[in-house]
């Protein structure tokens, strides 16, 4: 199952990472943000050290939010090297997923 991350861990965790880090931003109450979160809690169980998955509750971590530029949820970005690699925004198949992972 995918973490919940805060301001105070999200450094620490996704920025200073080895690995490539998918953070999902979500709200609760978004439809399909509830779609995706069994892809993104399956995503976390396989990950097996290739990567590393996050969760992000934009209501609780607006900030983080701000920081990331996100106005519309899902959105999912991937961060290498304390740098975004990629995002996407919406629905997305496990299989999209992965490929913005690769």
């Amino acid at each position: 199952m995918a973490a919940e991350l805060t301001l105070k861990t999200f450094d620490e965790k996704v920025m200073k990472s080895k690995v490539p880090v998918l953070v999902d931003f979500f709200a609760e109450w978004c439809g399909p943000c509830t779609m995706l979160a069994p892809t993104i809690n399956e995503l976390a169980n396989e990950a097996n050290g290739r990567f590393e998955v996050y969760k992000v509750n934009v209501d609780k971590e607006p900030d983080l939010a701000d920081k990331f530029g996100v106005s519309s949820i899902p959105t999912l970005v991937v961060i290498e090297n304390g740098k975004v690699k990629t995002r996407s925004v919406g629905l997305k198949s496990k299989e999209a997923i992965l490929a913005m992972l690769a």
